[in-house]
Formats: C-alpha cells, structure tokens, sequence
C-alpha cells in the first residue's frame, strides 16, 4: 500500500484528500481483512489511500500512541523548531518499534508528496488536515469544541514531522522505497 502511495501519491492532485468508492472500500478491506490476495495495483489510487487512512484509524491507542496524546499535543506549544524536534524524537523513542517503522514509511511518503505539491496540491498543511485524524486521537471521547481544537493542534503537528521529517527521523526516509 505506501510503496503504491509513494509511487503514484506525488502525482496525484488531492491524493489523500479525495475518497475512494466507498463500495470498492468496503469490499477490499473485507477481501484483505480475510488474508485473500488482493492487487490494489488495480484499483484507483484514492481506493489505496482511503484504504491506508482506514487502517491507520484501526491501529488499537492509534500509531502515535493515546496514552501519549497530551505530550504529542504540548509539543507544537514548546519554544524554537529545534525544542519541538527534540521533543517529537523522545516521544518518538517511548512508541513501539513497529509503530516508529511504520511511521518512518509514512512520513516518507508524505515528505515525497509534498514535495510535489505544485502538481498534486497537497502540502504538508493540506496531508496534515487529510491524515492527522488518522494518526492519534484522544484516549476518552469529548465534547465536539475540544475535539476540534485537538484535531487542529494534531495537524499542526503532523505538518511540522512532514516539513521537517528528514530532521525527524534521518535523511534516509528520502531513500526507503529504494529506486521504485
């Protein structure tokens, strides 16, 4: 799935943005779900990404982890760039392995899209508002304002990993998928 978004996600205008046929969804989540082989190579890239965004949002406690939710959101509120980065790779550090893995792929992804942005229109604020919610979430549901504002301040987050993702996490996420 992030090899195809990586491939063909930086091309595409509104990747991320746009949705996938909700019945074609449906139907390959089921189809994966099941542990059939299914070649997304196939379907519409935003079938792919809604796909992804969809998984994501079933990761248990989310890939950013909720019991760390009110430390990912100070985050954006702390002094220079170089205090946030510093910040975000020790919050990093206290998520599992897999999660870290995964969130390298992501932001991998992310930081080639954006860096298209002119053709496809997505920035790192546009694949922010898009993926965020997908990313973390808070541990106890409230009330619509508080989720509004934490969905604004996750954003602000997730486009500062994305613009500053090769600070983040090595400037080896520019060469993860290798020569695809």
């Amino acid at each position: 799935m992030l090899s195809l978004l990586y491939q063909e996600g930086p091309s595409t205008e509104g990747i991320f943005r746009r949705s996938g046929s909700a019945k074609t969804c449906k139907e390959l989540k089921e189809k994966l779900d099941s542990g059939a082989e299914v070649d997304l190579a196939c379907e519409s890239i935003f079938v792919t990404a809604s796909l992804f965004k969809d998984f994501l949002r079933n990761i248990p406690g989310s890939i950013l982890s909720s019991q760390l939710c009110d430390k990912w959101v100070s985050v954006m509120d702390q002094g220079n760039n170089e205090e946030k980065i510093k910040s975000i790779q020790r919050l990093i550090e206290q998520l599992p392995r897999a999660n870290v893995v995964l969130l390298r792929y992501i932001f991998g992804v992310l930081h080639g899209i954006e860096m298209r942005s002119e053709e496809n229109q997505m920035n790192a604020f546009n694949l922010a508002i898009c993926i965020a919610p997908s990313l973390l979430w808070p541990p106890v549901s409230s009330t619509p304002d508080v989720e509004s504002e934490f969905t604004k301040k996750i954003s602000s987050l997730v486009q500062f990993l994305t613009e500053n993702c090769c600070r983040i996490f090595g400037e080896e996420i520019n060469s993860l998928f290798g020569e695809i």
